[in-house]
C-alpha cells in the first residue's frame, strides 16, 4: 500500500480510508494551447469564459510585453476543463493592437491560439514559462473546487509570434492533478586539451 501511495496511485486522506487516485496530468513541455493538450491525451477539454475586457497594461504587464506603461490589452479569465472536471483558471492578455475586436471575433469556448491564427494570422512559435508552487487565492479555489490554501501551480507564460510577445497568461493550476516531469542533461564541461 505504501508503494501504490508512493507511486500516486492510491491517495491517504486522515480519518477516512485509502481511495484510487485519479491519474496527474504531466504538464507539457512543447508550446500546444490547453485544448490541444487535452485532446492529445484522450480528454475532452471545456472551458469556461469568465470575464473579457479591454485595459491599459501596468508597468508589470507592460514590462513582460516589452512594452510602454497602458499599452492596450485584451484580457480574457477562463475555467479550463477536462472531462468536466476544473483544472485550472487561466488570465490571458493579449495585445490589443494585434487582435483588434478579438472577443467580437472569438466564439466561446474556443482555443485562443486558433481564434488568433484563423482570425488575425498570428501563429505562435516560440514562449516561456515560470511555474512556483503557492497557495490557492479563495476565488480561484472556489472555481476550481478546492479547498482555498491549498497547494497549486501559478504559471506565468509569454508566448510569441515572429519575435513579438503576443500573449501572456497567469494561470493557476491544480497541483493535485498536475505534475512536472524534467529531462536533465549532464553538466557542460570546459575542453580541457586537444592532446
Amino acid at each position: 500500500m505504501d508503494q501504490l501511495v508512493a507511486e500516486d496511485r492510491l491517495r491517504r486522506i486522515p480519518g477516512k480510508g485509502t481511495f484510487v487516485a485519479r491519474p496527474k496530468v504531466q504538464m507539457p513541455k512543447e508550446l500546444v494551447s490547453f485544448t490541444e493538450d487535452m485532446r492529445s491525451r484522450g480528454m475532452r477539454p471545456g472551458s469556461v469564459d469568465l470575464a473579457s475586457r479591454t485595459v491599459e497594461a501596468d508597468a508589470r504587464l507592460a514590462r513582460f510585453f516589452g512594452a510602454e506603461p497602458g499599452v492596450s490589452v485584451h484580457v480574457l479569465e477562463r475555467l479550463r476543463l477536462a472531462d468536466g472536471e476544473p483544472m485550472a483558471v487561466e488570465r490571458s492578455h493579449i495585445l490589443a493592437s494585434v487582435a483588434p475586436g478579438l472577443f467580437d471575433r472569438r466564439p466561446p469556448d474556443t482555443s485562443l491560439f486558433d481564434a488568433l491564427e484563423r482570425g488575425y494570422g498570428i501563429v505562435m512559435d516560440a514562449g516561456e514559462q515560470t511555474i512556483e508552487a503557492g497557495p490557492a487565492g479563495a476565488a480561484d479555489a472556489r472555481l476550481l473546487a478546492i479547498a482555498p490554501g491549498a497547494t497549486v501551480f501559478l504559471l506565468r507564460q509569454r508566448t510569441f509570434s515572429r519575435g513579438l510577445c503576443v500573449e501572456v497568461a497567469l494561470a493557476t493550476y491544480r497541483a493535485d492533478r498536475y505534475r512536472i516531469h524534467l529531462g536533465l542533461e549532464p553538466p557542460r564541461r570546459p575542453i580541457t586539451g586537444l592532446g
